[in-house]
């Protein structure tokens, strides 16, 4: 269902609403910079954008305590390039993205249609996603790569104290 949702801001500068299509929110995210939401989203609670384009028909799932930093963007779709025109045709092919809980992501990063971001993930400033991420990974670069790990006793420790921001 089509819907406007208000989302709470921080600073006076940024007075924002988002038009989405919003399935679930666990709570109202919190936008601390322009916006532009056209997918299909399904939000968890405690998601943070510092500025995010998530374009394209297919859905978009993120998961609690969610971290961005701005220019942030997100593909839903592609382009169909074995149809019938060069360089591609009018049929466009959804994919849909998920992110997983407790995930950061830097500025300036591309998420592209059909990632799966596990749980814990860190992505590094100027990142282009164009694959799965296993949890607990920090990744960078283009295409993206594990870097290296997150300390495992270290995330599951705070994660059952309940140590989110």
């Amino acid at each position: 269902m089509l819907r406007v949702i208000s989302l709470r801001m921080r600073g006076a500068f940024w007075r924002f609403w988002c038009l989405a299509f919003v399935s679930y929110c666990g709570s109202k995210p919190f936008v601390n910079h322009h916006c532009k939401f056209k997918a299909e989203m399904l939000l968890g609670r405690n998601v943070n954008f510092n500025g995010a384009r998530i374009l394209g028909g297919g859905k978009v799932l993120i998961g609690d305590n969610f971290h961005s930093g701005f220019g942030l963007t997100i593909l839903t779709a592609n382009h169909n390039f074995h149809g019938d025109s060069i360089p591609y045709d009018k049929a466009v092919i959804k994919k849909d993205v998920t992110v997983a809980d407790n995930v950061w992501v830097g500025i300036d990063v591309l998420i592209l249609p059909g990632v799966k971001i596990g749980e814990g993930v860190i992505v590094q400033a100027g990142s282009v996603v164009s694959g799965n991420v296993p949890d607990l990974a920090i990744v960078g670069g283009n295409p993206a790569k594990v870097i290296k790990w997150r300390d495992k006793e270290h995330y599951y420790r705070l994660k059952s104290d309940g140590k989110f921001l």
